[in-house]
């Protein structure tokens, strides 16, 4: 059941992609061409001989061959992304931008996702490549894609941002508009529900003691909608009154020291405490042993721990983009333990092109890693930015110039 589940999962992906690539090359005729995939140099893969992936290797794989899906580092018009493992072991971090989401050029669905465990590396990827394909078979099945093309275009409604799930469908706004955002709510609560029941119930990969954290969003003209699982974050880059950049926070890091989230864990057992070489880093560990020491209140898999507090039910929430907003950073947490979201924004912000944004963000976060923690083992880091005049032009002109492509690394670390 799980490999005919997994086949249909990608059969619903092909639908919704633009269109396929040959491994020639060679557009598949019936659609526009969506922007290109992430692009890795040949030359750098025959240094790495442990990497075990290839651009042919991806091509085989029809998931990895749908245009506008990108998941290595790279970039295209209006993201870009990158991923560096740290000094912990193989990368655990996974990313993905998918443009062109659900077969609609002004939707994109971009993610971070942070593994952790033994095998958190191969749950984190399992998200990154079968999340995106739940939400948009459920947005797709309940028309929630049709509705919430007037959602994302209304301006004269403002419904703020929601961290605590439910302000946003108290706020102001029409009836039409609160069922849009509850039928996208329950989409992606759905979604995430049936993600992680399919890792319980997948024999090929062991989620008891490993699981991932995940931070996804999907944009759709000027409205955004945020899911929010475990202490990775999103940020957004925007201009305030006096049209200076700031950082603006747009999830809640959900770690066990939350009042809300310890609360949870401990009316089911489970126990929050921090370690005494650690005092600042709460963690969730089962009643009576004290294992496994979960840094984050809500995770994808780490079965172990879900009869004790833990939850894979995100925070959703959804945000009214305007002309000041400028750019989206989703990030995993090896970047905000040593940088700040003012930090993060500058970064980003004074980057010499977008294509090399997410790197210099990389690169910034492992600078500080050293300088702040000396003695620590780096860790992981993957970056998604999403820049926000996605509207202003065409998705089919999605190209960059051959000099800003050779300014990049272009290598898929720990893949």
């Amino acid at each position: 059941m799980d490999s005919v589940d997994c086949l249909l999962d990608i059969i619903r992906a092909l639908r919704m992609g633009s269109c396929l690539l040959t491994e020639s090359g060679t557009t598949i005729s019936g659609s526009p061409v969506s922007p290109a995939l992430g692009i890795m140099k040949k030359k750098s893969l025959r240094k790495r001989p442990g990497l075990h992936n290839s651009s042919s290797e991806y091509h085989q794989d029809p998931l990895h061959s749908i245009p506008g899906r990108l998941f290595l580092n790279g970039a295209s018009e209006f993201t870009s992304l990158y991923s560096q493992q740290g000094k912990k072991g193989i990368n655990q971090d996974a990313m993905i931008v998918w443009e062109n989401f659900c077969s609609r050029k002004d939707m994109v669905f971009c993610g971070v996702f942070d593994g952790h465990g033994p095998y958190g590396h191969v749950v984190s990827r399992r998200v990154r490549d079968f999340l995106p394909l739940k939400l948009g078979a459920l947005l797709e099945s309940c028309a929630v894609g049709d509705s919430i093309t007037s959602f994302g275009s209304e301006v004269a409604v403002k419904i703020p941002m929601d961290n605590e799930s439910h302000a946003s469908m108290k706020s102001g706004g029409t009836d039409e508009l609160k069922k849009i955002f509850h039928s996208f709510k329950q989409s992606s609560l759905e979604a995430f529900r049936v993600m992680d029941r399919e890792l319980l119930l997948q024999a090929s990969v062991d989620c008891f003691c490993s699981g991932t954290t995940a931070v996804t969003l999907v944009k759709q003209g000027s409205c955004l909608i945020i899911g929010n699982l475990g202490d990775s974050r999103a940020v957004l880059g925007t201009r305030d009154e006096e049209n200076a950049l700031t950082a603006v926070q747009l999830t809640i890091d959900l770690k066990p020291n939350l009042p809300t989230e310890a609360e949870r864990i401990r009316k089911c057992k489970g126990r929050v405490f921090a370690l005494h070489n650690e005092p600042e880093v709460a963690r969730v560990w089962l009643p009576d042993n004290d294992t496994p020491g979960l840094a984050m209140a809500r995770a994808f898999g780490d079965f172990c721990l879900k009869d004790f507090g833990l939850i894979s039910v995100p925070e959703v929430s959804r945000r009214q983009l305007t002309e000041k907003d400028e750019f989206i950073i989703l990030a995993t947490d090896g970047v905000w333990d040593v940088l700040s979201n003012e930090e993060v924004v500058d970064i980003v912000a004074s980057a010499p092109s977008r294509s090399s944004t997410a790197k210099a963000l990389v690169e910034s976060a492992v600078r500080a890693w050293k300088h702040k923690h000396p003695t620590s083992k780096i860790d992981d880091c993957a970056v998604v930015c999403l820049f926000l005049d996605f509207d202003t032009i065409s998705c089919a002109s999605n190209t960059m110039s051959n000099k800003e492509l050779s300014s990049m690394d272009l290598v898929a670390v720990g893949e």
